[in-house]
């Protein structure tokens, strides 16, 4: 796999800069692990939640997004919930698949979309809807690598944070998250729908949920920045591209969090697991409401044969990529039980055994074009839902 050499080039990195001495980019001041639950971002309250906690969502938040969903005219009794996975590259899946959907018609409007990795990119696009499917679409087919990261000379990556530059990544971002897209997201949040983006805070080593959607209405003139930062975050692979500080503060004192990749915590997500949405019901005297939780899964879920040569390189990379698997497909059973407990219908896809093509390099367009032509066909056609995880 073609990200795994990106990985690899890390870890050589990584050794080598066990030898080396402290740097500029690595002088930070992170927050005392005392103060961990206690800081935020200045300017904005109630914008984020531990990703593995579900005390995050107060009754008075859940009370206001539901007379918000009341006022905007949304239906009562009809809930539909979209996880966008990570997956690099693979994301040309999902885009395609949810712009077949739409040219298919029976694409529903979402009351949350949740992302992390190239998950995130999507999910904003999959908030706004069918509007926003031709700026998708050319943001997974009209890219290459030179789009997403440039590769620093080995002597760069010695003491370094990463093994290769983000800023193509970060003028990525910039383009599609513009002042229209950042109003459009608050005018939906302001009907009760929600866009979460997930990170990993590294100091914490716990997933990180980040409200976008208030983010959006905060009127904080700096928002749009934060949003694309967020973004920038979830999909900055560790080792490969550099951690994303984020300012806080905390007791009266600033600080700087380091949020990477929201891969590293869940390849996918929708809610914490200790959040029961049938309890809520109960607390909320809440009844006959049907809701449908979609997850599309950017990769492939059963092993793939590869014969791996006795090197350092073929086996770190062969691990890692096992790793992404298996954790993705746990993601998809832990997602389907908290379902199954809360009534909530599970339909999930990924990448057919069918696709067969391989990437020649990080990003392959041709590779990226041939795998959104696959998702798009599927959505026309009428996406083969699975009621159950692989």
């Amino acid at each position: 796999m073609t990200r795994t050499r990106l990985l690899i080039v890390a870890l050589f990195g990584l050794v080598l800069a066990a030898c080396a001495g402290p740097t500029v980019e690595s002088l930070r001041d992170p927050v005392p692990e005392p103060l961990l639950s206690r800081s935020t971002v200045p300017g904005y309250s109630h914008i984020r939640y531990w990703g593995d906690n579900g005390d995050g969502f107060t009754d008075a938040m859940l009370e206001e997004i539901s007379a918000q969903q009341k006022a905007a005219g949304l239906s009562p009794t009809v809930r539909n919930f979209l996880a966008v996975s990570g997956g690099g590259s693979n994301g040309a899946f999902g885009a395609g698949l949810l712009s077949g959907w739409t040219k298919a018609g029976t694409r529903p409007e979402f009351t949350v979309v949740t992302g992390v990795s190239t998950g995130s990119l999507i999910a904003p696009f999959a908030y706004l809807g069918p509007p926003y499917d031709e700026l998708l679409t050319e943001a997974y087919t009209a890219i290459s690598g030179e789009d997403v990261f440039r590769r620093k000379p080995l002597i760069r990556v010695i003491g370094s944070a990463s093994a290769a530059d983000n800023t193509p990544l970060r003028n990525l971002v910039a383009r599609y998250v513009t002042d229209q897209m950042v109003a459009d997201i608050a005018r939906e949040n302001a009907r009760g729908r929600k866009l979460l983006v997930g990170t990993t805070n590294l100091d914490a080593g716990r997933p990180v949920v980040w409200d976008i959607g208030a983010i959006a209405s905060s009127g904080v003139p700096e928002r749009k920045t934060l949003i694309q930062d967020i973004l920038v975050a979830s999909s900055s692979i560790p080792g490969v591209f550099p951690p994303v500080k984020i300012k806080v503060v905390a007791d009266g004192r600033t600080f700087d969090e380091m949020h990477v990749d929201g891969g590293t915590s869940n390849q996918a997500f929708m809610f914490p697991s200790n959040f029961s949405v049938k309890a809520q019901d109960a607390r909320l005297n809440r009844s006959g409401i049907k809701r449908t939780l979609f997850v599309i899964r950017n990769g492939k879920v059963t092993p793939q044969y590869t014969m791996v040569k006795p090197r350092l390189a073929a086996i770190v990379g062969r691990s890692i990529s096992t790793l992404i698997t298996t954790q993705g497909v746990g993601d998809l059973y832990r997602m389907y039980a908290n379902a199954q407990r809360d009534r909530i219908l599970f339909k999930s896809i990924w990448v057919p055994e069918s696709f067969t093509m391989e990437e020649t390099e990080p990003f392959d367009p041709v590779f990226m074009k041939a795998l959104y032509q696959l998702g798009l066909e599927m959505g026309r056609n009428g996406i083969p839902w699975a009621t159950q995880p692989p």
